[in-house]
Order: C-alpha cells, then structure tokens, then sequence
C-alpha cells in the first residue's frame, strides 16, 4: 500500500484545491486512505493520473472535468497600472510569489507562481489574469515541485508561529488584565 508521502510526491504542488482538498497532501491523505479519486488533478493532468494509478494499482481514469481542465502550465500576471494595492491576492497565494504591501502596487514573481489561479478571484479591480506560461519570452520556467512543497511549508510554519504568537500576547494581556493597555484616550471615556 502506497503511503501519503509517495503519493505527494507525485502530485505537482500547485496547492490550487481545484481536487476539492485545501492542498496537494490533504489529496495524497485521502488517495492514501482510499477515499479520494486518483483524477482530481487538472494541474498534473493525464501524466500525474498515470503516476498514481501505477502507484495506487488501480485503473487509469480520465480527468474529472468537476475538477478542471488540463492545460499549459499557467502563472498569473497583475497589471501593476491598475492594481490598487488592496493587498487581497496575498493571503491565497499558497507560495508567497505575490509581493507588494497595502496602497503600494503588486507583482508576481513568476519563478515562484505554482499556477494555482487563487489571487484572481479576490481581487476587487480584476488586475489578475491567468496566462500560459509559454507566452511569456521571458518567463523562468515552472517551479519544481518540490520547490513548490518547501515554499508551502515554510509559508504555513510562518503563519502558524504568528497565529501562536498572536495568541499568547493576548492571552497575557488578558492574564495580566491589560491595566492600562486598554484605557481610552483622555477625554474619549
């Protein structure tokens, strides 16, 4: 029996969701478990479907169209004259390959974009588009995935150390009563 760890290893790490996991090992978790489809994976496509039926020993299924279409690998662009530097598209880039900072123009660093189309949609002036990445002269090539896997990592590590230590300044403040901390400005009581 295949374990998750074989099976992530094979899947491209976009960490889009389009398999309907919130990334590319909570689908290895489920395929590991046998309660998942093997062809829930448009960015890896008939190739990836191929690896892990191989792997799985079960039959090769055609991509569920549920979940996507295969296509050329894709990176996201922003038209930096419209973007109005919301900072939206931040939070859902899986990789951290979005930089700018609030009221300040964005950009896309394209040897870092998985692909994975989540800063569209919560972009508000549609700035964001999705183009193949073999348009573009000048694009580095795709990310490994590996790469791709490390980057996850590390961004998820981050925002959990900051969520704890969010947590525990609050939790102080709250033991120690905040005497002070919270006091209203002079003449606003």
């Amino acid at each position: 029996m295949a374990t998750a760890a074989e099976i992530d290893a094979l899947l491209p790490q976009t960490q889009c969701t389009r398999c309907g996991y919130a990334a590319c090992r909570p689908y290895a978790d489920a395929l590991a478990a046998g309660v998942a489809e093997l062809n829930h994976c448009p960015p890896g496509g008939a190739a990836t479907i191929a690896a892990l039926a191989a792997l799985l020993q079960r039959p090769v299924l055609p991509l569920n169209p549920a979940n996507g279409a295969e296509g050329p690998a894709l990176v996201a662009l922003i038209d930096e004259d419209a973007c109005i530097g919301c900072a939206k598209c931040l939070p859902p880039c899986p990789v951290d390959a979005i930089v700018g900072a609030q009221k300040h123009m964005h950009t896309v660093v394209l040897s870092l974009c998985t692909g994975c189309e989540l800063c569209v949609a919560p972009c508000p002036v549609d700035c964001i588009t999705m183009v193949p990445r073999e348009e573009l002269p000048d694009a580095p090539p795709a990310p490994q995935a590996a790469d791709n896997r490390v980057r996850f990592e590390a961004r998820n590590a981050r925002l959990v150390s900051r969520e704890t230590q969010r947590n525990a300044l609050v939790a102080a403040g709250k033991r120690a009563g905040a005497p002070g901390a919270a006091a209203p400005a002079p003449g606003l009581r």
